[in-house]
Formats: C-alpha cells, sequence, structure tokens
C-alpha cells in the first residue's frame, strides 16, 4: 500500500509539474524565448515514462520488502521534493522541463542557484536512485541512476551553451 501511495503522489507532483512548466513554455514563446535541445527531450521523457514503468515492474515480479533504512531514504525523499518546490519558487516563470530561453534576461541567482548551478538535476537524480531503494529495487535505481547521468550529459551542455548566448550566465556562474 505504501509503493502505490507513494507512486500516486511523484506521479500527481509529475502531472502539476507538467501543467506548470506547459503554462510557462507559452508565456516564454510569446514573449520571444527560443527553444533548445529539442532533439534529447523525448529521451528524457521516455526515461522517466521508464523509470515509473520499470519501478512498478520490478516491485510486482520481485514483490520486495521495504529496506531497513526506509526511512532515512524517505527523509531523503522529502528534503528533495522541499528543495525542488525551491527550484520551481526560486525560477518562477522560467522553471520548465525544456531548455527554453528568453534572450537578455538575467539568470536567476537565488535560492538554490545561489550555490549550485543545476539543483533540479541534482534533485532529480537523487530521486531516481532514492525512490526505488526505499522499496529495495535495486535494478531501477542503478538503472535509471546511469540513463540520468547520460541524459544529463547531453542536456547540461546544450543549456548551458543556450544560456552563455541569451543570457548573462558567463557572467554569473563561469
Amino acid at each position: 500500500m505504501f509503493f502505490l501511495i507513494l507512486l500516486l503522489i511523484v506521479i500527481g507532483q509529475r502531472l502539476v509539474e507538467l501543467r506548470i512548466a506547459k503554462r510557462n513554455e507559452h508565456w516564454m514563446l510569446k514573449s520571444g524565448a527560443k527553444e533548445y535541445g529539442q532533439n534529447h527531450y523525448h529521451l528524457m521523457v521516455l526515461m522517466h515514462i521508464g523509470f515509473f514503468i520499470c519501478l512498478i515492474l520490478e516491485y510486482l515480479f520481485r514483490k520486495p520488502v521495504l529496506n531497513k533504512f526506509w526511512p532515512v531514504f524517505l527523509f531523503i525523499f522529502v528534503v528533495a521534493q522541499i528543495a525542488r518546490i525551491w527550484v520551481i519558487k526560486s525560477l518562477g516563470k522560467y522553471w520548465n522541463t525544456k531548455i527554453i530561453v528568453l534572450p537578455g534576461i538575467h539568470v536567476v541567482k537565488k535560492g538554490p542557484f545561489q550555490y549550485v548551478k543545476h539543483p533540479n538535476y541534482i534533485i532529480v537524480t537523487i530521486e531516481l536512485f532514492v525512490i526505488p531503494m526505499i522499496f529495495n529495487l535495486y535494478i531501477t535505481a542503478v538503472l535509471f541512476f546511469i540513463l540520468n547521468q547520460i541524459i544529463l550529459r547531453i542536456r547540461i551542455p546544450i543549456e548551458e551553451k543556450a544560456l552563455r548566448e541569451n543570457t548573462d550566465y558567463t557572467k554569473q556562474f563561469d
């Protein structure tokens, strides 16, 4: 039951986030923003959908018990969710799941962006590992940790290049 509840919470959260991202995307594109990285975005979406499918299948086939450290993993997950909200609030109307950049703006240098360049990617990496680990779903944890790192090796350079070319990113972060 705990698995189902957590799964529904995470899926519900993702659907809300997609709605926020779509609203922000519409505003940004209407305001003259440019989208980058369209070639890999579908791979990222497939990876995230695949994560939920693999999570469910591994749970159903392996019938695992809770990890003995599940409270620690759950705590890390909750902290990651608080950090995710902090990221979304800090970026405001500029937060998106796509790489969409409005030329001429100043990059956000508040909230978690005061401390790290890509806090949302750190949060997603943590989530993709700790959610399955709560339930001893090692295959999903390791597989999607690795797949996420592959996607980020493609995505982050594209995002940073777009930000350098269109904003004061170099001045703020390099």
